[in-house]
């Protein structure tokens, strides 16, 4: 097998230099980002995800997700308009606002913010959710955002996780809710060492012999099924590749790389999708064979097949947006910091109140009124 380096020294020619532009200018965007996620969350989201889930809690998604899908936004606006990175859908058009489960390779610690692009696209931005794991749920500002937005957390042992991830999705069959929720059936981020370990349980259990991919867990993948598949109108089948290299997060921010990626959709009907959980299980490792030869053939010749799916973004709309933000953001920042006493300590009251619930994992159920 190709070492993950060799590749990366392969295709490592238009790798863009770190100058001192890039490094401020990707400094001042993570701080833009995290004052933006703080103040949407604490002036709009404990209102809209707290506050009126006592009373409704398809009202307060649907609130939730426009504030939330307001600050998402802005990162297909940094990753595409600023950064300039060409972001190139192929395979299937879907369709708007459907609900659905998407199972997507995990190459790189970044792979899920590329899917905000995609979500934006089909106007689903502030409606999707991911199973992650729960130590990025301990991140502050973020990880409470992330609570608010019903995100699942793992642990990464079934035996663990299995009730939580019960109980969370049995709170999302609402056919009025829209929903994105995006698993990553993998478990982790792909390595050179995680695939040699997986080759190896492979050749040990008479599995497919996979090297762009690892083997994934299927008790997950067959959870979300076995709770929604009345209510989702189809499975997406997303395919991640990366040109000229495998980004890290900071990467992301400062625009070095990707200067590419590649996103392969296809969309699968619930009916073409087995009932009973050891066919659910060989469907799901199918999948990944699939995903291993489309990303073979994506790293001999640069693309997937079918390319040109989806229209660039909007710049009108993205920069509308942005302005929405920053004028909310600039508002309650300066409301906060030069205006009366009461906004600090009301500030301070919801900091306490996110951290504790996002702790003991506390949602408010809805009041009922006889």
């Amino acid at each position: 097998m190709e070492s993950e380096s060799a590749v990366n020294l392969k295709q490592g020619r238009d790798r863009r230099p770190l100058t001192p532009f890039r490094v401020i200018r990707g400094v001042l965007c993570i701080v833009v980002l995290v004052l933006t996620a703080f103040v949407l969350l604490v002036y709009g989201g404990f209102w809209t995800g707290v506050v009126l889930r006592f009373f409704s809690v398809h009202h307060s998604r649907k609130t939730t997700a426009f504030f939330f899908g307001s600050w998402i936004a802005l990162w297909p606006f940094l990753f595409e308009k600023i950064n300039k990175t060409k972001v190139v859908f192929s395979g299937e058009t879907v369709p708007a606002k459907e609900r659905v489960l998407l199972i997507a390779n995990h190459r790189t610690e970044v792979d899920w913010m590329y899917l905000w692009d995609l979500a934006l696209r089909k106007g689903c931005e502030g409606y999707i959710k991911y199973i992650l794991k729960s130590s990025l749920m301990r991140l502050p500002v973020f990880g409470w955002v992330f609570h608010v937005t019903e995100f699942i957390p793992v642990e990464r042992k079934w035996e663990a996780d299995e009730l939580t991830v019960r109980q969370m999705l049995s709170a999302f069959r609402d056919p009025r809710d829209h929903l994105w929720l995006a698993v990553f059936p993998e478990g982790t981020d792909f390595t050179e060492q995680k695939c040699l370990r997986s080759q190896k349980y492979a050749s040990e259990n008479r599995l497919p012999h996979l090297k762009n991919v690892l083997l994934p867990k299927t008790k997950g993948f067959y959870a979300c099924l076995e709770h929604l598949r009345g209510s989702l109108d189809a499975v997406y089948d997303i395919t991640i590749g990366y040109r000229h290299r495998c980004p890290s997060f900071l990467d992301n921010a400062f625009g070095v790389d990707p200067s590419e990626v590649h996103i392969h959709v296809r969309r699968v009907a619930l009916s073409d999708i087995p009932t009973s959980e050891n066919e659910v299980s060989s469907w799901l490792m199918d999948t990944f064979q699939l995903k291993d030869e489309l990303l073979s053939e994506f790293y001999a010749g640069g693309h997937f097949p079918d390319e040109g799916t989806e229209a660039d973004l909007d710049m009108v709309k993205c920069v509308g947006n942005l302005v929405f933000v920053m004028i909310f953001t600039g508002t309650c920042t300066f409301l906060t910091l030069f205006s009366s006493i009461w906004f600090k300590i009301y500030v301070s009251l919801v900091c306490s109140y996110m951290a504790s619930a996002t702790y003991f994992h506390i949602r408010p159920s809805p009041i009922h009124i006889w």
